[in-house]
């Protein structure tokens, strides 16, 4: 862990901090499409990312989801924090997007570090700035683009976080993550296969030209 932790952090974190983080922290490998956390659940650690990505989504009433943001190397969740404070449950459910490294801190560290540690306070509060600009983005493509903008913002993302030209998801897959139907998301997507852009394949698309 210690060599992770100094690949990963050592340009950010003292090594102090690190020393600290190497005794306490737990590291955990999960497979693409595994559960970190659920909605409802109480939080006792947060994620350090070595490797991989985690998704961050949001739901309704009604059990549809939308996809807020994406967690990626370097990356933690700040809002965690704000979770744990008085105790209160989860209102997100993470899951690992690809397969994950990453290194579990428990949750009554990151106060503690906070008032000890200058380059944790600013990693933090850095977090909370990138995963509020994240969110802010979501919003305003849900208000302002149509909706064959937003697929299409969808898919350059994907392909950006997976470094790949094939997207191994389904119709119905798209469809919850961007809050919409499937048959809207197979609308589009037919649209963009004929435009040459991408090329549907069972359970899978192959992105083209999305430019």
């Amino acid at each position: 862990m210690n060599e992770l932790l100094s690949l990963n952090y050592g340009h950010i974190f003292e090594p102090e901090l690190l020393k600290e983080i190497s005794e306490i922290g737990i590291l955990k490998e999960v497979k693409e499409g595994d559960k970190l956390m659920e909605i409802g659940q109480y939080i006792t650690a947060m994620p350090l990312l070595i490797s991989g990505a985690i998704k961050i989504l949001r739901e309704d009433s009604e059990g549809n989801e939308l996809l807020l943001y994406f967690l990626e190397k370097g990356d933690t969740c700040a809002l965690t924090l704000s979770f744990n404070r008085g105790q209160r449950k989860s209102e997100i459910r993470a899951i690992a997007e690809l397969n994950t490294i990453l290194i579990m801190i428990p949750i009554q560290k990151m106060e503690e570090w906070s008032s000890t540690y200058k380059s944790w306070r600013n990693f933090i509060f850095d977090s909370y700035q990138n995963r509020l600009q994240e969110m802010l983005d979501t919003l305003d493509s849900i208000a302002f683009m149509r909706m064959d903008e937003r697929l299409l913002k969808y898919l350059r993302d994907k392909q950006k976080l997976s470094n790949s030209n094939e997207l191994q998801s389904t119709h119905q897959d798209i469809a919850y993550e961007m809050h919409t139907s499937r048959v809207v998301i197979s609308r589009l997507l037919k649209k963009l296969e004929l435009e040459g852009r991408i090329n549907i394949q069972r359970n899978k698309i192959e992105l083209l030209n999305l430019n």
